[in-house]
C-alpha cells in the first residue's frame, strides 16, 4: 500500500529523515530536485524555454534548485524568484545563492513590481511558488501572478502541489487563485487532494516522485489513507488447491433483474463465476427464464412468484455469499421483499444500485443491513443514502462517517474509487480509466466482489480487491478496444488476463 499522509505529517517525515538518515535539509531539497529533473528531462525537450517561478518557501527552494540543475543540463531557463517581504527561507536562500554562482543565468528576484514575461504556447512554466503547507487562499500580488499563469498558454508543471491548492480540504479555499498544472510532479506520497474531482482542474496529470524518506518513519507513522498497488493485490489471492471441486469455492445467490433490465443481471452474473465462484444462482422474475438459459447457460436460475420483478425472497441458508440490488427497480413490492431479506441474512451481503436506492428511500433498513456488508455506490447514490455534499471532500468524509457508524463497507465509485471500512480505513484504489464510465460496469463490479466474497474472502479484502481486479480488466479492456469504445461485456472478457497479470 502506499500511505497517503496529511501535508502537516510530511513535515514530520522531512523532520526525522534529516534527523536520522541522517542528510541536511539542503540536501534533501537537493535530492527531491534531482528526482523531479529526471522525470522533467523525460518529458519535455530542450526546444522548449522554461520560465520557472519561485517562492520564498522550501518550494522556492526545491525550484531554485530545479532551475540550476537544468541550466547545467543546457536547457535555456528564466526564473523568477518572488521575494516581496524580503525574507527567504534558509534553504530557498543557500540555492538562489548557488544559483546566482553559475555563468550567464537569467534571474529576476522580484521585490516590488513585476514585469512578467511573455508566456507562448511552446513554453514550459516550473511553478514553484508555494507547496503543500500552504493553509489559507493566495490574495494580492501571488493571486495575480496565479492568474496570469493560468491565461497564458505555456505548459505548466507544478511542484510536489499547484500553488494555492490545499493538500486535503479545499471548501473554503479560492478556485481562482489555484495554479492549474498540466503535470504535478509530487514528493513522496499522492496528497489526499490529487484524488478528488473537484481538484484534477488543478493537479492535471500526476506523478509520485521517491525521494528516499525514512522508511521507519513512513512505516510506524499511521494514517486510515493509502493507496492499493498491484504489489499489494499478488499476495491477496490464494492459489487453488489440486483436489478442489466446484463447491471449494462456495455458492453465491445473486438477486437481480427485473422486466427490461434484466441485462444488468446476465452482466452480475457473468462477472461473478468469471471471478472464480464454484456456483451461482440467480433469483430473477419469470420472464427471466429464457433469458438466461439463452445468454448465460452456466448460471443456475430461481424463480420470483412474479413474472416481471422481484417480490419474494428465497431461503437463504444454503448460500454462502448474496448480492442483490441491479436492475431489481424500486417498487412498493420490491421493497418490501428486499426488508424481509434483510431480516433473515446473518452474513455480509453485496448490495448495489436500486437496493441502495430502496434503503435511501427508507433509511429504517439501515439498520437491518448486516455488519461489514458491503455497498456500492456511485456518488448520487451515496448522496441519496447520507446526503447531498457539495464537494468530492465532503462526501469522502460522510462515506468514512457513514462506514464506522453503521459498521459496513462503503465503495465509494469514481476515478480513485474510495473503500471506506467499518474501522476507518479508505483504500484508494489505483487502476481503470474513464472508458469504464459505460452502461453495466457498476453491475459488472458488483458482480466480481459477489465471487471474491462467496469464495470465502474477508469483505473488507473482497471489496479491495475486486475494486482493483475491476479496474486492472478495464485497463486492458481499454488498451484491446479504446476508452470510447468498451463496453461492460469487454471488462467480464478481460478478467481472466487481470488475473494473470495480478498474479504473475
Amino acid at each position: 500500500m502506499i500511505k497517503i499522509f496529511s501535508t502537516d505529517k510530511i513535515k514530520e517525515l522531512d523532520q526525522y529523515t534529516i534527523l536520522h538518515e541522517p542528510i541536511s535539509s539542503i540536501d534533501l531539497v537537493e535530492r527531491a530536485a534531482t528526482m523531479f529533473l529526471h522525470e522533467f528531462c523525460r518529458r519535455y525537450s530542450k526546444q522548449h524555454r522554461i520560465v520557472v517561478f519561485a517562492g520564498q518557501g522550501n518550494n522556492g527552494a526545491d525550484a531554485l534548485a530545479i532551475s540550476r540543475l537544468l541550466a547545467d543540463e543546457s536547457y535555456r531557463v528564466e526564473t523568477y524568484l518572488f521575494n516581496p517581504t524580503g525574507h527567504l527561507s534558509v534553504d530557498c536562500e543557500t540555492n538562489k545563492q548557488r544559483l546566482l554562482a553559475m555563468d550567464r543565468i537569467e534571474f529576476t528576484e522580484v521585490v516590488a513590481d513585476f514585469i512578467p514575461p511573455t508566456l507562448g504556447k511552446h513554453d514550459v512554466v516550473i511553478d514553484g511558488l508555494f507547496g503543500s503547507g500552504l493553509n489559507r487562499p493566495l490574495t494580492g500580488g501571488f493571486a495575480g501572478v496565479v492568474s496570469y499563469i493560468n491565461q497564458a498558454e505555456a505548459t505548466v508543471v507544478s511542484i510536489d502541489v499547484p500553488s494555492g491548492l490545499f493538500g486535503e480540504d479545499n471548501r473554503t479555499n479560492e478556485t481562482q487563485a489555484i495554479i492549474q498544472a498540466d503535470l504535478t510532479l509530487t514528493f513522496g506520497f499522492p496528497k489526499l487532494a490529487f484524488l478528488l474531482p473537484e481538484n484534477a482542474q488543478y493537479t492535471g496529470e500526476w506523478k509520485v516522485l521517491d525521494i528516499g524518506l525514512h522508511p521507519d518513519i513512513v512505516g510506524n507513522t499511521p494514517t486510515p489513507y493509502s493507496m492499493i498497488t498491484e504489489e499489494d493485490m499478488n499476495l491477496v489471492f490464494r492459489p487453488r488447491p489440486k483436489f478442489a471441486h466446484k463447491g471449494t469455492f462456495g455458492h453465491a445467490l445473486l438477486i437481480a433483474g427485473s422486466r427490461g433490465k434484466l441485462g444488468s443481471s446476465v452482466l452480475s452474473a457473468k462477472a461473478c463465476l468469471r471471478t472464480g465462484a464454484g456456483l451461482l444462482t440467480v433469483h430473477v422474475p419469470q420472464c427471466g427464464e429464457v433469458v438466461f438459459q439463452t445468454a448465460f447457460p452456466g448460471a443456475m436460475l430461481n424463480f420470483d412468484s412474479h413474472q416481471e420483478f422481484f417480490t419474494s425472497s428465497p431461503d437463504v441458508s444454503s448460500y454462502d455469499a448474496i448480492g442483490v440490488g441491479p436492475g431489481i427497480g424500486q417498487r412498493l413490492e420490491t421493497g418490501a421483499a428486499l426488508e424481509r431479506l434483510l431480516q433473515s441474512v446473518t452474513r455480509p451481503v453485496v448490495m448495489d444500485a436500486d437496493a441502495l436506492n430502496i434503503v435511501a428511500s427508507n433509511k429504517d433498513l439501515l439498520l437491518r443491513i448486516p455488519q461489514r456488508s458491503i455497498l456500492t455506490p456511485h456518488p448520487k447514490e451515496f448522496d441519496r443514502l447520507a446526503g447531498e455534499s457539495a464537494s468530492g471532500y465532503e462526501r469522502l468524509m460522510k462515506a468514512q462517517s457513514f462506514a464506522q457508524e453503521y459498521k459496513l463497507c462503503i465503495v465509494l465509485k469514481g476515478a480513485y474509487t474510495a473503500i471506506c471500512t467499518p474501522t476507518g480505513k479508505v483504500f484508494f484504489n489505483s487502476t481503470g480509466n474513464p472508458g469504464m464510465a459505460t452502461a453495466g460496469s457498476g453491475d459488472v463490479l458488483t458482480g466480481i466482489i459477489l465471487g471474491l466474497l462467496s469464495q470465502g474472502y474477508e469483505p473488507e479484502t473482497a471489496a479491495v480487491a475486486g475494486v482493483f481486479l475491476h479496474g486492472t480488466a478495464g485497463d486492458l479492456a481499454a488498451a484491446c478496444h479504446s476508452e470510447e469504445s468498451m463496453l461492460s461485456g469487454d471488462i467480464i472478457e478481460m478478467l481472466g488476463k487481470a488475473f494473470k497479470q495480478i498474479k504473475y
